[in-house]
């Protein structure tokens, strides 16, 4: 009886190879359809009537231009100026608009390690105290996981809360709220 089981495990193994390699060797490469396409001195796009268009060479670039005068020092120094990273009610997900400026705090993190960082979790003041402490927490080990995940050394950052004690801006009104729902980057 194994040694049924065993040969009939064995052929469906090498059915299953042959078919594989069976379906690997149906094309060949001499075959295959190749496009050629030829650009005209005026920059337009020739050849489009393969692709489905009129073959009249209207098609437009869709790369967006850099301004490389916005990605020297300058901008650097600008980025790294802000640190603050707002959240929203009940959340601790970094957004995605606050990675620039993490990127520019992580690389100079990264090129000075013996320089600290505290990250200071904040609330507003709905919740109870315990509540916005954890929140505040679970907002600051948020941005130190960003901070790592981009090249920072783990023994640079310390994550603490203050939850809704220290508030950025005293109101009960959605604007207030929005201001103190934070964490702060400061140097240790």
């Amino acid at each position: 009886m194994h040694i049924i089981r065993r040969t009939l495990g064995t052929a469906v193994l090498a059915l299953a190879l042959g078919g594989l390699f069976a379906g690997c060797s149906s094309t060949k490469l001499d075959e295959a359809p190749v496009e050629s396409r030829t650009v005209p001195a005026d920059g337009a796009t020739a050849g489009a009537a393969g692709a489905g268009g009129s073959g009249a060479g209207t098609a437009q670039s869709n790369v967006a231009t850099v301004d490389l005068s916005k990605s020297g020092a300058g901008a650097a120094d600008g980025l790294l100026s802000q640190r603050v990273v707002f959240f929203e009610f009940d959340s601790f997900v970094v957004k995605d608009e606050y990675r620039p400026m993490l990127e520019a705090h992580a690389k100079a993190l990264s090129a000075n390690r013996s320089k600290r960082m505290m990250l200071e979790g904040h609330t507003d003041e709905r919740g109870g105290r315990e509540y916005n402490l954890a929140l505040g927490q679970k907002r600051s080990e948020a941005v130190l996981r960003t901070l790592v995940l981009l090249g920072v050394q783990d023994g640079q950052l310390e994550a603490v809360s203050f939850g809704e004690e220290r508030l950025a801006q005293p109101g009960n009104d959605e604007a207030a709220h929005a201001k103190n729902r934070r964490v702060e980057l400061k140097d240790k």
